[in-house]
């Protein structure tokens, strides 16, 4: 039996669209007939596709350090409904297909319905913080990188249930605003302090962990983090970073996206973030 790591395109229509994913699978998946996988869903950034985000991320390393299934879902146009841009509830259906996604994955794969986690860069970050919001049930924790919460998820849910929630957010972001975006965003303090109230955790003076082993790469990293013992919630804040995902590979796309910090990998950062929490 050939133990080789897969990433396969597979499809799903939903609504009558056919609506694309990559899902990719450790090499010890074949070998380990019994084992049940936990599952990472990759949203990519507006304007980007499923395999740029795979490219870019470089989150299958990590899912064959750590064992566990990445998943990078198409977005309609290349874009989530995170309800600015488009309207949050006429919009394109792209929570029923997370979640129609999610139950064709556990027919198809072995999932552990436990350990279902969301990552995404910018529109896929602001998505994974819908998802959340709105499938709480379902998933145990997201990272947003580069997309603090919307405020049209704000308004619609009130009283979301409690998932583990961390954001990653450059102070120099040209493209999403560190300090918000009025009716748009909010800050990324204020979606640290909104998901703290959600989770039931009191707001407390921690002081940040003070992270830069990379002198030269003009960024330094500060990581606060509470918990209530299941759910925690992290902010790490890079500061003169830019909209990108740390440890990426720099890339030119033409627009001003900023640095990529080297003090942190985002990979490794974020899954000990998610690996921590159980559904």
């Amino acid at each position: 039996m050939s133990t080789a790591a897969v990433a396969q395109v597979k499809t799903q229509v939903h609504k009558e669209e056919k609506r694309k994913y990559i899902v990719y699978t450790p090499a010890s998946y074949a070998a380990n007939p019994e084992q049940r996988y936990p599952v990472v869903f990759n949203f990519h950034g507006g304007g980007m596709t499923m395999a740029e985000q795979m490219l870019y991320t470089q989150m299958n390393k990590a899912a064959e350090r750590h064992q566990f299934i990445v998943v990078y879902p198409s977005g309609i146009k290349q874009d989530w409904n995170v309800g600015f841009g488009q309207s949050y509830l006429e919009g394109t259906d792209d929570i029923g297909f997370t979640e129609a996604l999610l139950a064709k994955l556990k027919q198809d794969f072995r999932i552990d319905s436990q350990r279902v986690y969301a990552t995404g860069l910018s529109r896929g970050g602001f998505f994974a913080l819908r998802a959340a919001a709105e499938l709480p049930h379902l998933f145990a924790a997201v990272a947003a990188v580069g997309a603090p919460m919307p405020e049209p998820v704000v308004q619609h849910h009130t009283k979301p249930g409690k998932v583990g929630m961390m954001l990653i957010q450059g102070t120099a972001d040209k493209v999403v605003a560190y300090g918000g975006k009025s009716s748009g965003y909010l800050s990324a303090e204020a979606t640290y302090s909104y998901r703290l109230k959600q989770n039931g955790i009191a707001a407390a003076a921690v002081a940040p962990r003070l992270i830069n082993p990379d002198g030269g790469d003009g960024t330094d990293v500060s990581h606060q983090e509470l918990s209530n013992g299941a759910q925690s919630v992290a902010l790490i804040t890079i500061r003169k970073g830019g909209h990108t995902w740390p440890g990426a590979d720099s890339f030119n796309v033409g627009l001003p996206i900023g640095l990529t910090s080297r003090d942190i990998d985002g990979n490794e950062v974020i899954w000990q973030f998610l690996a921590k929490h159980r559904k």
